[in-house]
């Protein structure tokens, strides 16, 4: 066997044991018993540490040194560029600090399921500043002398500089506050009345899911407290939520998961357990979620279609015609939930955790002052006070888990779901006739030969301009904001 084939061979277990880890967290937020949560903790520290150790392999050095000087295709080039990434990275963060950062994230996600719903930061305060404390230290390895923010970012977007990021997001505020302060102005839109039983939900969730692409053979769909995505190739689980008054949180949750998991399902299978057998990045993952939940899943067309279904499984809910249902899944409204957010409103709530998070890693924010600083920047950027922290600082479960630096990845998929919806009108030109009979065949089709199939072949920025034909900006996104949201709330 060659260098490669030796290192591919050791790779593929390490990508093996990878997918148990990412199990035992799926576990941890759908089945696991309460009182597990420190033995788990403890598990998933032995597993990181194992995991840790062999992305510092000696032997890997060798075998990527000694590949590079054998003839190798495209896939085999990025096969190494992904082995060497990882390999340089995790040679810089001490093994007993990713030990320590396992054990204390997956017990710290446990306190903060519990601070939520006691609506008690305080409980959670000292927890946050242990698990900041923590990432400083990561980063600081991880940066080797840079920008600390900027080498947590490229875990979730390679490449990607939070000055570039703070350009785009400072692009893109004017004209979101403007359409706001418009549509907030307009008389209110109908809303969904009376109760939805949590197992009908759950059903046409189901259903919604498959026509999505969602392969159910490789999959399953569980309820978790934040709905979430897990596994890829042939297990890809995803998870949603019920609430009984609100059958739109269940429906489109779940079609914002399933676009995330029919993007790993879709990576061409010879990728398997590879480091190119996953997405390539989260602006690409969101963009691929946000696409399905929002240019197709609240188009006008598709809500005429989702309309009929919504009558079949709950009868009479208070809306009468498809407009009138397309203006309730698209209303604008005053609320604290970024996962409820409307699409105006949504990237407002990002560059808030997006700036939060920067003073955090910082040092110009203090954890134990972070629920205060919220509700101050929240009013400011939304006109009302956060009532308790549930609604606020408490609502998201990344900062407990330590995941700095993947809140701007939520934004920035957006605007590559944006340019992507622009270029898929203009290759599917009947799309909305599809739509309306509940068909996202050839839209999914589209995706997933122009993004999902090459997995992490390509840098994410190239792999956008390839499938586009275009650099990506934020234009088409607000272009698109603008045109259905000035219909929809004409001034």
């Amino acid at each position: 066997m060659s260098a490669y084939d030796d290192l591919m061979a050791y790779q593929r277990q390490t990508e093996a044991l990878a997918q148990v880890a990412g199990r035992l967290s799926w576990d941890r937020e759908t089945v696991m018993p309460r009182g597990a949560a420190m033995q788990r903790s403890e598990e998933t520290g032995a597993l990181h540490a194992v995991l840790h150790a062999r992305k510092v392999d000696p032997r890997i050095g060798e075998w990527l040194e000694a590949a590079a000087q054998e003839p190798l295709d495209q896939v085999g080039e990025a096969q190494l560029r992904h082995i060497r990434r990882s390999h340089e990275r995790t040679q810089r963060v001490p093994e007993d600090l990713a030990a320590a950062l396992a054990r204390q994230t997956a017990l710290a996600q446990g306190r903060w399921a519990q601070a939520r719903a006691d609506d008690d930061f305080a409980a959670f305060a000292p927890v946050l500043a242990e698990i900041v404390a923590l990432r400083r230290e990561e980063g600081a390895a991880l940066a080797d002398g840079g920008d600390v923010y900027d080498a947590m970012l490229d875990d979730y977007e390679p490449g990607a500089k939070a000055a570039d990021l703070e350009a785009m997001f400072g692009a893109l505020r004017p004209g979101l506050i403007a359409l706001r302060e418009s549509a907030l102005g307009a008389p209110a839109a109908p809303k969904v009345t009376g109760r939805f039983k949590p197992q009908a939900q759950m059903r046409l969730a189901r259903q919604l899911a498959r026509v999505c692409g969602y392969d159910m053979t490789r999959g399953r769909i569980d309820k978790a407290v934040h709905p979430f995505s897990s596994g890829s190739g042939d297990d890809v689980r995803i998870t949603t939520r019920t609430a009984e008054d609100d059958p739109f949180n269940c429906l489109y949750s779940t079609m914002h998961e399933a676009g995330h998991a029919v993007y790993e399902q879709s990576i061409d299978p010879a990728y398997a357990l590879t480091p190119l057998g996953a997405g390539v990045s989260m602006g690409v993952h969101e963009s691929q979620s946000r696409i399905v939940e929002n240019q197709l899943g609240r188009s006008r067309a598709f809500t005429g279609w989702l309309y009929g279904q919504m009558r079949d499984a709950f009868g009479d809910f208070g809306i009468e015609g498809a407009d009138a249902f397309y203006a309730a899944v698209n209303s604008l409204h005053r609320g604290f939930i970024r996962t409820e957010a409307d699409e105006v409103q949504y990237n407002l709530h990002i560059l808030m955790r997006f700036d939060l998070e920067r003073a955090l890693i910082a040092g110009d924010l203090a954890p134990l002052d972070l629920e205060g600083a919220w509700n101050a920047r929240f009013e400011a950027d939304f006109g009302y006070a956060v009532p308790r922290a549930s609604l606020g600082c408490l609502q998201d479960v990344h900062w407990s888990v330590g995941l700095f630096g993947y809140f701007p990845t939520y934004s920035l998929g957006n605007v590559y779901a944006g340019c992507l919806a622009e270029a898929l009108r203009r290759a599917v030109p009947d799309l909305d006739a599809q739509l309306a009979q509940g068909d996202m065949g050839q839209a999914m089709g589209w995706l997933r030969a122009n993004v999902q199939q090459h997995g992490g072949l390509y840098p994410p920025r190239e792999l956008i301009t390839r499938a586009c034909g275009a650099e990506p900006t934020e234009a088409p996104l607000m272009a698109y904001l603008e045109q259905k949201f000035s219909a929809l709330y004409p001034s």
